[in-house]
């Protein structure tokens, strides 16, 4: 019997071992996945504060945006868009990040379609730029935002 017992612990501690693995494994999977939804849910409230003519609410969602003369003229221009300005609830209608699933960070565009339920819908061009840390996770930056694009367009 007691030749068993370091076979016993030495299994048992594989298995805390594997548990320990594959709790670390699922939590930067989590991480990782979970980003997809933090862009859209930042490409979603900068889309909100444009239907609502928000002109300050877009400036501070779009990363430097206030300092660039340029920027600023554009978010002001789609404002002042009729075609942009909605009421109701914003539904994102397709997504497509040139960033998604990147493991190291990346810049890109993502192509939001978009609409308010009864109206047409409207597609634009957002900025992005995604930075890794594996200890804090993924931070995903809004860079610009352009004016309507045909709704068949790429970015």
């Amino acid at each position: 019997m007691a030749g068993r017992e370091p076979a016993v612990l030495k299994r048992l501690l594989l298995i805390a071992l594997a548990i320990v693995l594959f709790l670390v494994v699922s939590f930067f999977l989590a991480r990782f996945l979970s980003v997809e939804n933090t862009e859209r849910d930042a490409d979603l409230a900068l889309i909100e504060a444009e239907t609502r003519g928000d002109t300050s609410g877009m400036l501070d969602r779009i990363a430097g945006c206030r300092a660039n003369a340029a920027c600023v003229a554009s978010v002001r221009a789609n404002i002042a868009n009729p075609r942009l300005r909605r009421k109701g609830a914003v539904k994102i209608l397709q997504l497509s990040s040139s960033t998604a699933y990147a493991l190291n960070g990346a810049s890109g565009r993502t192509r939001l379609a978009w609409t308010v339920i009864g109206a047409l819908p409207v597609v634009q061009c957002v900025g992005v730029r995604r930075r890794d840390n594996p200890l804090t996770g993924v931070k995903v930056t809004l860079t610009s935002l352009s004016t309507p694009i045909p709704n068949e367009g790429d970015c």
